[in-house]
């Protein structure tokens, strides 16, 4: 139920982040979300591709360090309370949101947001146990296409 995300330093100067898109576009991989966020020197491009080893090798061969870390994607009712419901949860486990962000897409009535949690493993758990659909990889990568 987890997936993996690619994660990189960037300069935060203009074009930085145009190379490792135009990278991964040549090699024919699909960036199914990403979020970027910055400090007035560097930035960090956190993405989630179809394909995460060949895009991981794509980008070390071009120079990037690239590290690899587990997420959690959930589906959350696209509705007002919808988020604050998933956060009690994670919040009545006992558990820490690293960070987070939302994929471009939703299914239906609901949108889906990834999280990085102190435990990956714990947050799946608390989640699946109050009915939480914890979305797989393969079931985003789907998604995606329609």
């Amino acid at each position: 139920m987890k997936m993996h995300q690619l994660s990189m330093f960037l300069e935060n100067k203009p074009g930085r982040l145009s190379e490792p898109c135009r990278l991964l576009a040549d090699a024919g991989i699909n960036i199914l979300t990403l979020s970027v966020a910055d400090t007035q020197q560097f930035g960090i491009l956190r993405l989630i591709v179809a394909g995460w080893e060949q895009a991981k090798a794509v980008l070390e061969e071009s120079g990037f360090v690239v590290n690899v870390t587990e997420v959690v994607a959930t589906e959350v009712v696209d509705q007002p309370g919808g988020l604050a419901g998933i956060l009690e949860i994670i919040e009545s486990a006992g558990l820490n949101i690293e960070y987070m962000y939302a994929f471009t897409f939703r299914c239906e009535d609901k949108a889906v947001i990834v999280f990085r949690f102190d435990n990956n493993d714990d947050a799946v758990s608390a989640l699946q146990e109050k009915g939480v659909n914890v979305v797989s990889g393969v079931e985003l990568y789907e998604r995606a296409r329609q």
